[in-house]
């Protein structure tokens, strides 16, 4: 998740029950390479380990020459992004749009496998729409060029985020392939992990958006599935020391001035459906430095403790019936 998994937050979700993160997309262009942006995307320095770097491009040699790159730098894992369905990313036939080209994406795969002595891996989707859907010919083509594990999220790109995710197609692949399946696409919820699981045979669950605001999901579904009980929600105090390690992190990361900025949306998804959160979050959002608005946040989070020593959430999250089909 571009502007997301940064290496503060991954590192946050490691240790709180993450067993792998991915960075954000890398771009192959070799031109890019020495960007700010993209420096800091391939960032792991002090990370946990496994350290994995996402790339994303159209042309087989010069995703084959990131991937090297970046096992230079330290990448311990290579992730090929075909998954984001994204205009801007799509448009560069880049992500989900090369699903529709799937000679290119066999040469991209040999390519990318050959050029590295790390563990390659796929990240994409179900197929270009619901009349094409090709994640089956995918997936084989990825074990027959090498890929160690696929990450399946079940939409394709002309579905974008709309609806709900399908899981009949991971169930499908996971059948008609040897190597490990992740599992991905609307798993908000430790009920929701579990029944993926169980209805489409996954290796592993990988969770996106959820964990926005609420890293701590990861323990909670880790918790669920090995006890089949719920975590009680974390406690105001926990999550008060976690904002006071996670944004000085973040504004080491980026900087006074694009830290105090790019830290707002993460602050908004972590006051999101708790008390006095939105007016917070609009108020918060004025801020102009780094120090206003760390004391900002852990004042609001001192004020939670007059709604109990938990957090409490507004039932703004409700579990749905899982769709398979």
């Amino acid at each position: 998740m571009a502007g997301v998994t940064d290496r503060p937050f991954r590192q946050l979700c490691k240790q709180l029950g993450a067993g792998y993160a991915v960075s954000e997309m890398a771009a192959s262009n070799p031109r890019l390479w020495a960007s700010e942006k993209t420096s800091r995307r391939i960032d792991h320095a002090g990370e946990m380990e496994p350290k994995a770097v996402q790339i994303a491009g159209a042309d087989p040699k010069d995703l084959a020459d990131c991937a090297k790159f970046n096992v230079e730098r330290g990448a311990q894992i290579i992730d090929i992004n075909m998954g984001c369905p994204v205009k801007k990313v799509c448009n560069s036939w880049c992500g989900s749009a090369l699903l529709q080209h799937e000679d290119l994406v066999e040469r991209i795969l040999h390519a990318v496998v050959e050029a590295v002595d790390v563990p390659v891996t796929l990240k994409f989707r179900t197929g270009w729409d619901r009349e094409n859907r090709n994640a089956l010919r995918i997936a084989r083509l990825a074990e027959q060029a090498g890929i160690q594990m696929l990450t399946l999220h079940g939409r394709t790109r002309a579905d974008g985020y709309k609806g709900e995710a399908e899981y009949g197609t991971i169930r499908a692949v996971k059948q008609a392939v040897s190597i490990p399946l992740v599992a991905n696409g609307d798993i908000t919820t430790p009920e929701k992990a579990k029944f993926v699981l169980d209805y489409t045979g996954a290796d592993a669950v990988m969770i996106g958006r959820a964990a926005q605001g609420r890293p701590w999901i990861c323990r909670e579904i880790d918790h669920y599935l090995r006890t089949g009980e719920h975590l009680p929600a974390p406690l105001v105090d926990e999550v008060r020391e976690l904002m006071n390690e996670h944004l000085p992190a973040h504004y080491a990361f980026y900087g006074e001035y694009v830290g105090v900025r790019t830290a707002r949306k993460h602050i908004g998804w972590y006051v999101q459906d708790l008390p006095g959160g939105e007016e917070f979050r609009q108020r918060m959002n004025l801020l102009e430095s780094t120090a206003e608005q760390l004391a900002a946040v852990d004042d609001f989070f001192k004020s939670q403790h007059r709604h109990g020593e938990r957090l409490q959430y507004r039932p703004s999250h409700p579990d749905v019936d899982a769709i398979a089909a």
